[in-house]
């Protein structure tokens, strides 16, 4: 039975265009581009462009996916019945919880794959197994913190058309303030200062860390761990407030 599920979502997830733009196609696009435009540059730990930017884009198709594909999708079935006539189904509904979990890891990790085979093919990045394995399985850490941080936000909408409008601005914001195109540092102060609460930021950072076995604990890797648990916490808190709430 999840099997059968969990086929039957991905291929309504390659037949949803809005989630195969935003997801699989605008990330690895963004990232030959932005490569064409600054491949040669040396960024900070004497990391080349590959290096700094190839965990960036996996991140960022993993949240486009786990955003879209799993926590917009929640609100999609809530305005249209679909919850409703899902509790009188004979599909129980923890089977669709776990085949919607299973399909975002499957997109993420082609989309972890993707991404290091361009890195790999266009920009020369080195390939060791061992940094593979351990970027894997800590790329597998924030899914799990996406998922959940995603189900929160996406479970205050009971709209459609504001979930929808969120998401396009969310997408932008991240975009911006997440490192995954211009640096940071080198925006505006106020964007800086923006760059600092959202939790992709912190993500990004540990995550390029990792991927480059650069990862040291320090002050600000301390401060990025504490935010990011501290965002995952009150996630879980509003999933339960929210689970209570609908079961009144």
């Amino acid at each position: 039975m999840l099997a059968t599920q969990l086929k039957y979502d991905l291929v309504m997830f390659s037949r949803e265009l809005f989630y195969m733009v935003f997801s699989i196609i605008i990330p690895p696009v963004t990232y030959i581009f932005m490569g064409q435009l600054f491949g040669d540059n040396t960024y900070a730990g004497s990391l080349n462009y590959a290096e700094m930017y190839t965990p960036s884009f996996i991140l960022l198709i993993t949240f486009s996916v786990v955003f879209f594909a799993f926590g917009f999708d929640q609100v999609v079935n809530r305005t249209n019945g679909v919850e409703k006539r899902i509790s009188i189904s004979p599909v129980p509904k923890r089977i669709l919880l776990i085949s919607s979990i299973l399909k975002s890891i499957i997109i993420t990790s082609l989309g972890f794959l993707f991404i290091q085979v361009i890195g790999i093919v266009v920009y020369g990045l080195s390939f060791h197994l061992l940094t593979f394995l351990t970027s894997y399985g800590f790329f597998i850490i924030l899914n799990t913190v996406l998922l959940v941080i995603s189900s929160a936000i996406y479970s205050l909408f009971q709209e459609m058309k504001s979930a929808l409008v969120f998401s396009i601005i969310i997408f932008q914001v991240v975009m911006f303030t997440g490192d995954f195109s211009l640096p940071v540092s080198m925006m505006p102060k106020f964007i800086q200062a923006v760059a600092q609460l959202n939790p992709l930021y912190h993500m990004n950072h540990l995550f390029i860390d990792i991927w480059n076995q650069q990862f040291v604990f320090s002050k600000n890797t301390w401060i990025s761990i504490s935010y990011i648990l501290f965002i995952f916490i009150i996630s879980l808190l509003v999933l339960q407030f929210s689970k209570r709430k609908s079961v009144k």
